[in-house]
């Protein structure tokens, strides 16, 4: 078995009656992408191992790899506190339904407390039996157009795993990326290339409207704010005005 990489302990999921390798691969991919490694099946229709999954996973071994088989849903579930399953259709019984992004708080929650959690998905062509939507805490409906609802096996399984992702990720919303080499930008350095254009722009005539020179200035200072340059796009902009204010061109 390939050694799982460190990463949060999420939900298992579960697929019951899986058809195709295929799906079971694309699965797989879905699952590491968001950071997810325990996969569980129950009877897949054509065994398992299977190659077709290998292939389908684009290398997600650690997933394949440790992937653990079971004859029925009971057996599979064993271990887990909570059990969500994922169904689109309305159930004739009584169960609290949630969206994939509540489930996801929830699931972070449960981790936080300790609790195993599972997501139970059902077979391609129609879902979930009642027999195992009835094993379950809580039904898991995905909202999208009413008009058309259908989701392949991996598009279930990424848009819930995603939601968990991004339940307890940590990225700012907004992060520069700036090489080892540079830095952002400080303001004295800014306020340096605003004040250096402005004479440019000053001995061109092109703030020469006295009563229109502050709003300019001001807009063009925002537009430099906004672009979040570093410290060396500041010189580089300063060597350009330099050699435009220098260019002299030729003679006829």
């Amino acid at each position: 078995m390939t050694e799982a990489p460190s990463l949060p302990k999420g939900p298992a999921i579960i697929l019951v009656e899986p058809q195709l390798g295929e799906n079971i691969g694309m699965v797989a991919r879905a699952m590491l992408n968001c950071g997810l490694t325990d996969l569980r099946l129950v009877h897949p229709r054509d065994g398992w191992p299977n190659p077709d999954a290998v292939a389908a996973s684009a290398d997600a071994r650690v997933v394949i790899e440790n992937t653990r088989v079971y004859q029925k849903t009971e057996h599979a579930i064993i271990g887990i506190a909570h059990l969500y399953a994922t169904t689109a259709r309305p159930r004739d019984m009584t169960k609290r339904v949630v969206t994939p992004r509540q489930a996801a708080a929830e699931l972070v929650a449960q981790q936080a407390a300790g609790a195993t959690s599972g997501l139970l998905f059902g077979r391609e062509a129609k879902g979930l039996k009642n027999d195992d939507v009835v094993l379950a805490d809580t039904v898991l409906t995905v909202p999208l157009n009413p008009e058309f609802t259908s989701l392949n096996l991996a598009q279930a399984v990424f848009c819930i795993a995603y939601e968990w992702f991004q339940a307890q990720d940590q990225t700012p919303a907004s992060e520069l990326n700036v090489p080892k080499a540079t830095r952002p930008a400080n303001k004295r350095e800014l306020v340096g290339l605003f004040e250096h254009l402005e004479q440019a722009l000053d001995d061109s005539g092109f703030l020469q409207i006295t009563e229109k020179r502050p709003n300019m200035v001001r807009n063009l200072r925002n537009i430099w704010q906004r672009a979040q340059l570093t410290d060396q796009e500041v010189r580089t902009w300063r060597g350009i005005i330099t050699a435009l204010v220098r260019y002299k061109p030729p003679e006829n």
